[in-house]
């Protein structure tokens, strides 16, 4: 059964940082792509960043420089630091593996949620 802790979510203050973790359970961690992916009310889920079975991180443009991707396969588990924080972060935080040959073997975490606010 997959199974997917998330942790990390919370409030901080404009400027500052945040750091989300994911622990998974249930499928081969390492032979998956994570991501992290984000949606705020009203708005479509959309992608943070992610990182590859080889570990290359694959930020977007409205998070780079300011938020890193990384994964721990020994503990099953995939951070994201979010430094630099503004209010439009705020949102609820999702966690995400597909398997790179599979797309159709998808998971998601249940979110966390995340606050930007002084």
């Amino acid at each position: 059964q997959v199974q997917f802790v998330e942790s990390g979510g919370g409030l901080a203050q404009p400027g500052g940082p945040l750091r989300l973790s994911c622990t998974a359970s249930g499928f081969p961690f390492s032979s998956y792509d994570m991501s992290w992916y984000r949606q705020a009310p009203g708005e479509e889920r959309e992608a943070v960043a992610g990182i590859t079975t080889g570990s290359t991180t694959i930020p977007t443009d409205s998070v780079m420089g300011r938020f890193t991707i990384s994964r721990d396969n020994a503990k099953n588990t995939v951070n994201l630091q979010m430094n630099s924080l503004k209010p439009e972060d705020a949102a609820s935080y999702y966690c995400n593996a597909r398997h790179p040959l599979m797309p159709a073997e998808t998971y998601w975490g249940q979110g966390t949620q995340v606050a930007v606010s002084s």
